[in-house]
């Protein structure tokens, strides 16, 4: 029985089938097997849809718009989350607070990302008297109250949304700098750093080009619980009256007003509640997904 040139598609297939897969591939397969980090992508990613397209959505009036004959109604085909005291429609106020905390928890992370990985990474590589300076840094700035730094920064100088971001950032980067050093103090003894020492890389490079690459995968998930973290911490500023300031507002600002007149007008702590809830929620749950899927010690079959 004589072959063909061309081997049969069952072939084909099993060799397909059996070829070697990359780490972020695994993960993926990984990732799309449990349910509920699935879920929570789904619904933040339609939560950012809906707080970025707020101002082109039919149903979302303009938040600013007050009317004092109406005042505070509960929720209705009119106004699906009610209205504040001053007839502002909720649903509006809801959904652009969305924006703002998003902004917040995504601004306020990556401030921390962009020190913490830099520092977490320069201590690790150059090791020694550097990395016992850098980190014992980080042990003095671990021991103070980081939220009363944050309310000092804030009192200290102007309350503007920038200087929200700047203060959240500066002070969440300390996990992310341990963190990124553990990795590298790993890494930097592998082959392909020393392959890179000796083609003349620069120290610059070695860091930035071969060693922050490979600690991506603890810094993503660590990045999906810092976020909402950061929204948190927003919130509890807000609550304080020390976070964004009037005439904007978000889900902290929001339930703040909110609890002054919990036990007259539930529904005005009751949806941005539920709505900062969730979202925190399904951080958490995207984050452990995340977690579970880029361990590289995990060898379920993903098939």
């Amino acid at each position: 029985m004589s072959v063909g040139l061309n081997p049969p598609a069952t072939v084909l297939a099993e060799e397909r089938a059996g070829a070697p897969r990359s780490l972020w591939s695994d993960s993926w397969r990984r990732l799309r097997r449990n349910r509920a980090a699935v879920a929570s992508g789904a619904f933040l990613a339609f939560m950012c849809t809906v707080a970025l397209l707020a101002p082109m959505l039919p149903l979302v009036q303009d938040p600013t718009i007050q009317d004092l004959a109406l005042g505070a109604t509960p929720p209705s085909w009119a106004h699906l989350f009610g209205t504040d005291d001053l007839g502002r429609d909720m649903f509006a106020r809801v959904m652009y607070g969305g924006r703002i905390s998003m902004l917040v928890g995504l601004v306020g992370t990556l401030v921390s990302l962009v020190i913490g990985v830099t520092w977490g990474a320069v201590a690790g590589y150059f090791g020694g008297r550097v990395d016992e300076g850098m980190m014992r840094v980080v042990d003095v700035l671990y021991s103070l109250p980081y939220i009363f730094l944050v309310i000092l920064l804030l009192v200290f100088f102007e309350r503007s949304l920038v200087m929200l971001f700047v203060a959240l950032g500066l002070v969440q980067w300390l996990t992310m700098a341990r963190i990124v050093r553990g990795q590298v103090l790993s890494l930097k003894g592998q082959t392909f750093i020393e392959a890179a020492r000796a083609l003349g890389a620069s120290d610059a490079a070695i860091i930035f080009r071969h060693l922050v690459p490979n600690t991506l995968g603890p810094v993503i998930v660590y990045t999906t619980l810092t976020v909402p973290a950061v929204i948190l911490q927003e919130a509890f500023l807000s609550f304080l009256g020390l976070g964004v300031q009037p005439p904007g507002a978000s889900w902290g600002t929001l339930v703040s007003d909110g609890a002054r007149v919990l036990a007259i007008f539930p529904w005005l702590v009751l949806f941005p509640g539920l709505a900062l809830s969730l979202t925190l929620l399904a951080f958490n749950f995207l984050g452990d997904g995340l977690r579970d899927a880029l361990d590289p010690q995990d060898h379920r079959d993903v098939n």
